[in-house]
């Protein structure tokens, strides 16, 4: 008895040492992973900063695009840029929401509803420039809107709307079932169920979600390029049916031209381009932090 237990403890032993062993080696595969891309993505932005930050004023953020490398700007874009996102947060947001409360809250649980949500999860993962097409197709040319900032606000609205709808469907789905039974508990018909305690405590998941596929908006190119196709705008949009450019478009240009002052130009735009995402993403984590403290009081 006392070989045979010896036995088992070593073969336990060296079960235990080799399951360690495979542990720490796949630990350090992974670290070593999640390294390459942070030091990568350090390495982008020193170049970006070194060679960007010479070329950031305020006479580049408030001056228009130029074929002279020292009196060139971003404001056409800037403005396009801010444009284009206003818009798009106005068609995205109550029709994203919408839909996610709708499944979430009325709909029937039968084919119907699961084909819908099939369909939205897989339009979620679509190539942006499929979703260019296909606002050059209806919005450009059968609606007739022109290339314009509605008929680019309305392409990207398509391209995150399923995000939206998916960000918010979690926001409400992990709502513990208590809440709502609660508030039907106290006489409450489903709509002030909906409207007083579903939205108000999913409402720090669904701006985290808003924020998010606007983030994405901002930085797509390949369907605004299909709408737009502007890289060199010398005015400021005034209205949703104006000519526009937006921010990707014109660091695109910028790069693309053999002259090595240009290329400062693109990476000071990458600059601004950073700082407002950053921003949005800070305002998604503000609005969060503050909503969910409401909801916990």
């Amino acid at each position: 008895m006392t070989f045979n237990t010896l036995n088992y403890s070593k073969m336990y032993n060296r079960r235990i040492a080799m399951r360690k062993g495979i542990g720490d080696a796949f630990y350090s595969l992974f670290l070593l992973s999640v390294l390459v891309g942070i030091i990568g993505l350090i390495t982008l932005l020193v170049q970006v900063l070194t060679e960007g930050i010479p070329w950031l004023s305020w006479r580049f953020i408030t001056s228009f695009p130029s074929r002279h490398p020292q009196e060139a700007g971003i404001f056409s874009a800037l403005m396009g840029t801010i444009w284009l996102m206003g818009l798009t947060a106005v068609f995205t947001v109550p029709i994203g929401v919408g839909a996610a409360i709708y499944l979430e809250e009325y709909a029937p649980k039968n084919w119907l509803t699961r084909l819908i949500e099939l369909n939205i999860a897989n339009l979620a993962s679509v190539p942006s420039i499929i979703y260019g097409l296909l606002g050059l197709t209806i919005f450009v040319g059968w609606m007739a809107l022109g290339r314009s900032i509605l008929a680019g606000a309305l392409t990207l609205s398509l391209l995150v709307m399923p995000i939206v709808i998916l960000a918010s469907r979690e926001a409400i789905k992990a709502l513990p079932l208590t809440y709502r039974e609660a508030a039907y508990a106290l006489g409450a018909t489903r709509w002030q169920v909906t409207k007083s305690v579903v939205v108000p405590a999913a409402l720090p998941g669904i701006l985290t979600g808003v924020i998010l596929a606007m983030s994405r908006a901002i930085g797509e190119a390949a369907p605004v390029i299909a709408i737009s196709a502007l890289v060199y705008l010398t005015f400021i949009p005034t209205s949703p049916l104006d000519r526009f450019t937006v921010m990707p478009i014109q660091i695109f240009n910028w790069i693309s031209r053999p002259q090595n002052e240009f290329r400062g130009l693109a990476a000071a735009g990458i600059i601004v381009l950073l700082i407002i995402l950053l921003s949005m993403n800070a305002l998604a984590i503000f609005l969060r932090n503050r909503y969910q403290v409401r909801t916990e009081v």
